[in-house]
């Protein structure tokens, strides 16, 4: 205990001497929730009552076009953490690190992607720069985390135990997450499905109003969730420091929606509370990518980008020089089935490019299918009671382009690729996708087995080399022989926290070191225990 207050005192002091004479850095919060797109009453959400969020959006910026890179969760994830395209890494494929329920009906093996060595996940730069980083609980990154990326991770985790430190607290809420619709079916629904907004592409029922209704009394007590968190910040005294950040991971968790990369599947709301009130109550219309976050976060933190990301920030000192001009997403395999399919949009308009034309829009995956709106529309479909809007989703083929006007077909129900007066708008979307592959590699060309064993050099995952350390007088330096490996290490077994090596540590006699190297997609180090 005695060893564990003494670090705990050794680390404040150095942090308070780093701040002395600088303005310390803010507290930022990332609340997110699962499979929603904007159903809030500040977007103009009339039937889902948000007070607590709409009340935040009050007191900060609320944009309007900001989209994810996938309509699933997993690959978003991946763009969340590391601030690159999932595309780009190889960690596109819905998911990577399989379940066993999903495992036995494909050929694909759990794995882990393998980005390029000088990926990390974010919040690793935040604590290396004295932040202290938590995440409730979530991951979902397509590959295993490292221990350096968390101070905790845990169902309890937030800004609590975070000494004089400031902290980057994610917090996120799955009650609005497509299975809420099925497993809450019994439950009292506080929105009436009789006056709900049916899209065109459903059957207008009593089943699928019902659902649709069941999702906007999710929002509801998701609101009241984020309301409990809001006040715990205010009892704590911090509202008034904290960054706060507030977005879903896709859009809807209903059919045909999730797992698409329509504007309905991709567009997200955002909130942003910045600290003071110059911007409270704004609108933006900036187009902001979710690889646009993790930049903002170290920008708004003072921790220099790197140079590998991908986003660009849009808040903070290093604030991108000009706006985004188009937001790019991808779908490939979602679990058993697969297809690829590019995107992008520029707010209004959206290009979509189909690798495989000859493949029916409908994937006929199990999981979506514990939905009773899911089940009732095949069922119509087979007994050939849809309609043409109906029927869209059930196209046995593609075209292999796609383009839509979302200003006069929100539906996104007529290509316009062959009309003649959008020849222009197709070819600039084109091209500007063109360059955007050229610009980031995209992992999905290559077969996912070969893509596997191309970063493994045969069938099993590598494992990243064990730490070496070296002592030079008073300090220990650790080293990896593998390239891109990050190192955590503890002074003791009782800390609950893995720390984060960056520079030679100082040790006395009768000091220990606990150490583990692990680059993302290999397997970790075995654990190297040093006493000096």
């Amino acid at each position: 205990m005695k060893n564990i207050i003494s670090l705990f005192l050794g680390v404040a002091l150095s942090l308070q001497t780093a701040w002395a004479g600088k303005a310390k850095p803010p507290h930022i919060l990332w609340i997110t929730c699962e499979d929603m797109s904007p159903h809030l009453g500040s977007y103009g959400e009339k039937l889902a009552r948000t007070p607590h969020l709409d009340e935040l959006a009050n007191d900060g910026i609320r944009y309007t076009r900001a989209f994810a890179t996938a309509g699933v969760c997993a690959p978003s994830r991946a763009a969340l953490i590391t601030g690159q395209y999932q595309t780009a890494i190889g960690a596109h494929n819905m998911r990577t690190l399989q379940p066993q329920a999903i495992q036995q009906f494909s050929s694909v093996k759990s794995y882990s992607a393998v980005p390029g060595e000088e990926t990390r996940c974010f919040p690793e730069y935040l604590r290396k720069a004295g932040y202290y980083c938590t995440n409730n609980e979530k991951q979902d990154y397509q590959f295993v985390a490292p221990l350096t990326v968390w101070d905790e991770n845990s169902s309890k985790a937030d800004w609590r135990g975070r000494g004089d430190r400031p902290f980057f607290a994610v917090i996120n809420l799955m009650i609005t997450h497509e299975s809420q619709i099925f497993s809450r079916d019994s439950e009292p629904l506080e929105v009436d499905p009789a006056e709900v907004i049916v899209p065109p592409y459903y059957p207008d029922t009593e089943t699928v109003r019902r659902d649709i209704a069941r999702h906007l009394t999710n929002v509801q007590l998701m609101d009241k969730q984020v309301g409990e968190i809001i006040q715990k910040l205010k009892n704590d005294g911090l509202y008034e420091d904290t960054i706060i950040f507030f977005f879903s991971d896709h859009g809807d968790g209903l059919p045909f929606v999730k797992r698409e990369i329509y504007d309905r599947g991709l567009r997200v709301p955002l909130i942003i509370k910045p600290i003071g009130n110059e911007r409270a109550e704004s609108t933006d219309h900036q187009l902001i990518s979710f690889v646009d976050l993790a930049p903002t976060v170290l920008s708004l933190a003072g921790v220099k980008i790197p140079d590998h990301f991908h986003g660009q920030a849009f808040l903070g000192k290093q604030k991108a020089s000009s706006a985004r001009k188009y937001f790019f997403g991808a779908r490939d395999r979602m679990a058993t089935e697969v297809d690829r399919v590019r995107t992008v949009g520029d707010g209004r308009f959206q290009y979509f490019k189909n690798y495989m034309p000859e493949k029916p829009y409908y994937q006929d995956l199990a999981y979506r299918k514990s939905m009773a709106s899911m089940r009732e529309i095949l069922e119509l479909k087979e007994k050939g009671k849809l309609n043409e809007d109906q029927r869209y989703w059930f196209r046995e083929t593609k075209p292999e382009e796609e383009l839509f006007d979302l200003q006069t077909d929100p539906w996104q129900l007529k290509n316009l690729a062959d009309d003649p007066k959008y020849a222009l708008k197709l070819k600039e979307l084109r091209e500007a996708y063109k360059n955007w592959k050229n610009l980031y590699p995209d992992l999905g060309e290559t077969e996912e087995l070969a893509l596997i064993r191309s970063w493994w050099g045969g069938d099993e995952p590598p494992r990243t080399a064990p730490p070496e350390l070296k002592k030079r007088g008073k300090r220990v330096e650790i080293l990896c022989h593998t390239p891109g490996a990050s190192i955590a290490y503890k002074k003791s077994e009782e800390e609950t926290a893995w720390r984060v090596y960056d520079k030679p540590i100082e040790v006395k006699k009768g000091d220990s070191l606990y150490i583990v190297a692990h680059r993302i997609g290999y397997l970790p180090s075995e654990r190297v225990i040093w006493n000096n």
